[in-house]
């Protein structure tokens, strides 16, 4: 079972605030003879006569003493599982969770936009402090 992010459980319960059932902590990604472990996988009822809205989730605290390296990892990390998800669960929509702080003090920045805006990186924007959804940015 791989290690927890430290903000995992902030990224958890705003989602929980938001309105989203976590169905999987962590969520199981199995493809053929590989096993792979996303952070959360949830759900949100839309309507009983429609089908919900499900997610997979891959939290990132972007704490390591490279930022650069951090994003190499999770740009990687999202791709594996994106490919795994597309052919396992086609339903499910991949982001990423980030903090608030890392999003204004590292996402912003020009260089950083435009690997984003290339790589159509959808990340969900969290405030540590009040556990709650910032932004969505598909």
């Amino acid at each position: 079972m791989p290690k927890l992010d430290i903000i995992h459980n902030v990224v958890k319960n705003a989602l929980i605030k938001d309105g989203w059932i976590i169905t999987d902590d962590p969520y199981l990604i199995q493809y053929r003879t590989t096993t792979l472990y996303a952070d959360l996988d949830a759900e949100r009822p839309i309507a009983i006569e429609k089908s919900g809205q499900k997610l997979v989730v891959e939290v990132k605290s972007f704490i390591g003493t490279s930022k650069i390296q951090d994003l190499k990892e999770a740009l990687g990390q999202y791709d594996i599982y994106l490919y795994l998800l597309e052919a396992t669960a086609p339903d499910r929509k991949l982001y990423i969770a980030i903090s608030e702080t890392a999003y204004k003090s590292f996402f912003t920045q020009d260089i950083i936009q435009l690997i984003l805006n290339r790589h159509q990186l959808p990340l969900i924007v969290v405030d540590i402090e009040t556990e709650e959804i910032k932004q969505w940015i598909n």
